[in-house]
């Protein structure tokens, strides 16, 4: 143990952290040897690695509490984007408050390890509630498109979102990774693969998976990025969570589909929208739903197989 994180957590954080110097070396490599060239976004794109990485470990060293607090902020500025981007109605403005309102209640039952209500709370209580409090505004011009969007927003932003959170309350058991170990094993796995599918993409990248929702996804992208993602979750897994190699290969798969699943969704409410980005909160990057995209889908896919798994 050092500063109280278990040893494989601990460097699979050094691993994070010793990347980010490399990539900030090679961009300080680049721009001296082709100072011509404008490598803004790069800076900025890294440097906004460099907090988001580091907000991210002190809270998850400092506390569960904090953890799960800080995640639930995610939640709010998530939902926050979303209902700024996609047209509301102004009668539904109550509405969106009690959505809002679902946000400290949700991350309550995390923080109490209440997995019956966790699991409930929105898909069913926040489902039936917030329609009936449209129906009381008396307003139903636009009202299935309106509740259709507002209850989207709070299991996309919400309810997924939450999923990683409760990863912090489960038993452990694997002690070397401790409490944090399946929540580094998840976010890591399902940001590596956004970059694994990116450069198969880019290296070998021909033929159009969904041309009409994002013209730059390739098959040869997508099976390249499922195959490292699935290889490498399979080595990892054991080291991070209670998984065995085979089962880390299943969770690897399951990341891997899940979370291009997860971007091309969200990329679709963008083009919809006819927007590149879901807002401009993290430098070089866009919106907090441009980089939680695919946690949307491999949160709740991945808990829930580590769940019945092993719980």
């Amino acid at each position: 143990m050092f500063f109280n994180i278990p040893q494989y957590s601990f460097y699979t954080m050094a691993t994070v952290v010793g990347l980010l110097v490399l990539a900030t070396v090679v961009r300080l490599y680049l721009k001296n040897k082709y100072p011509a060239t404008d490598y803004t976004e790069l800076r900025q794109r890294i440097q906004s690695w460099w907090v988001m990485i580091g907000l991210l470990f002190v809270v998850l060293t400092v506390s569960k509490t904090a953890a799960v607090v800080f995640f639930g902020f995610l939640s709010f500025l998530a939902l926050k984007e979303f209902l700024s981007i996609v047209p509301t109605r102004l009668t539904d403005r109550k509405v969106i408050f009690w959505a809002y309102l679902s946000i400290p209640f949700q991350y309550y039952w995390v923080s109490a390890g209440w997995y019956g209500m966790f699991i409930i709370f929105i898909p069913v209580y926040v489902f039936l509630f917030l329609p009936m409090c449209m129906v009381l505004k008396g307003d139903t011009k636009g009202f299935i498109r309106s509740a259709g969007i507002i209850h989207w927003a709070t299991m996309l932003t919400v309810f997924s979102i939450s999923h990683i959170a409760f990863l912090l309350m489960l038993p452990v058991k694997n002690e070397l990774a401790g409490f944090v170990g399946p929540v580094l094993f998840l976010l890591f796995m399902t940001q590596f693969n956004d970059v694994c599918q990116y450069v198969w993409g880019k290296l070998l990248g021909k033929h159009k998976i969904i041309p009409k929702v994002s013209p730059n996804k390739t098959w040869e992208g997508f099976l390249g990025g499922l195959v490292t993602i699935t290889i490498c979750a399979g080595l990892v897994a054991p080291l991070l969570t209670p998984l065995s190699n085979l089962q880390g290969l299943m969770a690897g798969a399951l990341i891997g589909a899940s979370g291009f699943i997860g971007d091309v969704v969200i990329s679709s409410v963008k083009r919809d929208l006819d927007i590149k980005d879901s807002g401009n909160f993290i430098p070089g990057h866009g919106g907090i739903l441009d980089r939680l995209d695919s946690l949307t889908y491999t949160a709740p896919l991945f808990f829930h197989f580590l769940y019945y798994t092993y719980y």
